[in-house]
């Protein structure tokens, strides 16, 4: 069923999901580095930890604002797909089991991101705007 009055708010809500589901990664990254909003468990970080630690505070930051949006989601989002396999499916093949339906969900909304683009309110879409016409 078609919902005309919901389909024009199409960029909004892309733009929305953009934000929030980057404001999420980025505090994930925060955490492992400065226990902010709550500690991470595992100090002193081991480096795949420190690495994915930077990955999520950058693409969060990047994503969130919506700036290199496609390509800092695609990062984000195979950091999620290998977060889920080195991480989570060693302990149990169902994602609920294995506690890994986070990483699942950013993985593939980081996906279509790279897919769909940043959307509204986004440096990208005012770089897109403003750029010259060739």
């Amino acid at each position: 069923m078609e919902l005309p009055w919901l389909s024009r708010w199409q960029p909004q809500l892309l733009a929305v999901l953009r934000i929030i589901v980057g404001l999420l990664f980025l505090e994930h990254g925060l955490s492992k580095f400065f226990g902010f909003p709550v500690p991470f468990p595992v100090h002193p970080l081991p480096p795949m930890l420190m690495a994915a630690g930077v990955i999520e505070m950058a693409a969060g930051v990047l994503v969130t604002i919506g700036l290199f949006t496609r390509i800092a989601a695609f990062i984000a989002s195979g950091e999620m797909a290998a977060a889920y396999f080195i991480g989570h499916f060693p302990k149990g093949f169902w994602p609920l089991a294995n506690m890994g339906e986070a990483a699942i969900l950013f993985c593939f909304v980081f996906l279509y991101l790279a897919a769909a683009g940043a959307g509204a309110w986004s440096i990208d879409s005012a770089r897109a705007r403003n750029a010259p016409i060739r």
